[in-house]
């Protein structure tokens, strides 16, 4: 036992999201079995140090790490199988599942959890044990779940470094709808939209195309299973996009108006996305800085960065392959832009808003 986590923990499901908690887990000196229904899963995840091969006598906790359309099933096994043991989940939709896990006898020894975090990636070896470090990690907790269940579920996400957020089932799919399966969508009609363009349009290709595409290219089938098993949720939210979708095309035909408005209540959404510290209120600015394609060269930016006193919130680097330079971002709190950007200016960066 590590705190309030039972051990040892059984993880059923070697992918993404299972292999990187096992890693997290296993960074805390916490005992780790693995388990699949693929063979070459689990030995790829224990060659990464993320545990030993299952399945395992008497598990504390078993963290279900499956498919989404083979979680009901995979947690009511778990709960058969170890009368003891605390289950848990890690998938993105939960109202449903909790109504199908509910009638089953050792129902009150299942907590719903869901880590907000992912990659276009897939697999064991797109894991890592930092992947949920800073990232909200949702707990369904009801009226009937055990306690000790809450607790020994809270501290396995805490232990992965994550920041535990508490909601009830529906909540939770209305709000990962709205977060997380939208903005999936919108990245997919925009990635579609790229196939049979020509060369010489996408030669043009930015950050922006990058930022707005990139999730387009997760698993599919994976995509199809969150998606219909969210249907409701997300479909009301795509009615609300199709009503926009119509000012816009309306706002191109002279309806200024209309497109300022839809434009308009963009720039608003964006306000109220929680920052890095969860707050919403505070107005951001970013600082560009180019870099030499060197080596040294970020490191000696971050040094500098560092001289100035000045927190970083957030940053990314767009750099093409062959370009002599890159072009760092650098998202600071919006009064302190301007000292930024003197402050590298005088170390002899090239920096500006």
């Amino acid at each position: 036992m590590n705190g309030g986590l039972p051990e040892p923990v059984l993880i059923v499901g070697c992918g993404l999201i299972g292999t990187s908690v096992a890693l997290a887990l296993r960074e805390q000196a916490i005992e780790v079995f693995l388990d699949d229904a693929r063979p070459a899963n689990v030995e790829v995840a224990v060659s990464r140090g993320a545990g030993k091969p299952g399945p395992v006598d008497n598990p504390g906790l078993v963290v279900v790490a499956v498919p989404p359309s083979s979680v009901a099933d995979a947690v009511a096994a778990a709960l058969s199988a170890w009368p003891d043991a605390i289950v848990t989940d890690v998938a993105s939709v939960k109202d449903n599942l909790g109504r199908r896990i509910a009638p089953h006898p050792g129902a009150s020894r299942y907590v719903g959890s869901h880590p907000m975090a992912g990659s276009e990636r897939s697999g064991p070896m797109a894991a890592s044990g930092r992947l949920f470090e800073g990232r909200a990690w949702a707990i369904t907790a009801d009226e009937n779940s055990d306690p000790r269940a809450v607790a020994a579920v809270r501290e396995l996400a805490t232990l992965a470094g994550a920041v535990v957020v508490d909601m009830d089932a529906g909540t939770h799919d209305e709000a990962v709808a709205l977060v997380s399966h939208l903005p999936h969508l919108l990245s997919v009609l925009a990635a579609a939209q790229l196939n049979g363009a020509p060369a010489e349009h996408l030669a043009l290709a930015g950050p922006g195309l990058r930022d707005v595409t990139r999730i387009a290219g997760s698993d599919t089938g994976l995509w199809l299973e969150i998606l219909t098993g969210n249907a409701t949720k997300v479909r009301a939210l795509l009615e609300n996009v199709r009503e926009d979708l119509d000012s816009l095309i309306a706002g191109l035909d002279d309806d200024t108006n209309s497109l300022a408005g839809v434009l308009r209540r963009g720039r608003e959404g964006t306000r109220l996305v929680p920052g890095r510290h969860g707050a919403k209120d505070v107005e951001m600015a970013t600082v560009f800085v180019q870099i030499p394609d060197q080596p040294g060269e970020l490191s000696r930016l971050w040094a500098h960065t560092g001289e100035s006193g000045i927190n970083i919130e957030d940053i990314r680097i767009d750099h093409e392959l062959g370009r002599p330079v890159g072009l760092v971002e650098v998202a600071v709190v919006a009064h302190n832009a301007e000292a930024l950007v003197d402050a590298l200016t005088d170390r002899g960066w090239s920096a500006y808003r």
